[in-house]
């Protein structure tokens, strides 16, 4: 029997996934929303945590670090090839599976059993997407420019923040809106979120 976790914040979603995963044989099912409504939804037993892409964060970030403490990589990210960042991060962290949310039901009930034996499981309508997201056009310090932009911060908190010349910031910035191919800075927000690069 497999201990499937299921992880969504959509109560309706999350009740489907569960649904589709108890009519197949061989799985034990629970769910919990990605923040957990208490310390005990995190304590659920689970061999495998099916987790919505929008939902996980990689192992550092502290919300969402207890899905990697339950499963280390046994992770089977559902994700979309519109958004290969969040792709990129997980499969950085390790996660070992990934199913397009646009797949065949049958696709993810195959995942659990590969990723529950900690094997890979990667759905061949996200292998584009994740080699893309390899290519992510930003260096680390233009992505975090346009991430703190993209939360209100002004160019001078962003230079305090970095520990940067506020000229050196509008550099990054000129750089990162150049490289994304964007009309301006909002323009270059708006690219880096609908890929999940943030």
């Amino acid at each position: 029997m497999v201990r499937v976790l299921v992880v969504h914040d959509a109560a309706l979603l999350r009740t489907a996934l569960v649904q589709l995963l108890r009519s197949a044989d061989g799985f034990e099912v629970s769910s919990v929303p990605s923040r957990g409504d208490g310390p005990e939804d995190h304590d659920l037993p689970s061999d495998v945590c099916v987790v919505d892409g929008d939902c996980l964060r990689g192992p550092e970030d502290a919300g969402g670090a207890w899905f990697w403490d339950r499963c280390g990589a046994r992770l089977i990210v559902l994700g979309t090839s519109q958004r290969p960042g969040v792709l990129r991060r997980a499969f950085d962290a390790g996660a070992l599976g990934f199913v397009d949310k646009n797949s065949p039901s049958q696709q993810l009930i195959d995942a659990c059993h590969t990723v529950a034996k900690g094997e890979r499981f990667l759905d061949e309508r996200l292998t584009v997407a994740l080699l893309e997201a390899s290519r992510m056009p930003l260096t680390t310090r233009e992505l975090n420019v346009v991430c703190l932009a993209a939360q209100g911060a002004p160019i001078a908190e962003i230079a305090t923040c970095l520990h940067l010349s506020r000229g050196t910031v509008r550099n990054y910035m000129a750089s990162a809106i150049r490289k994304l191919g964007a009309r301006n800075r909002v323009d270059a927000i708006r690219i880096v979120q609908s890929a999940g690069w943030t």
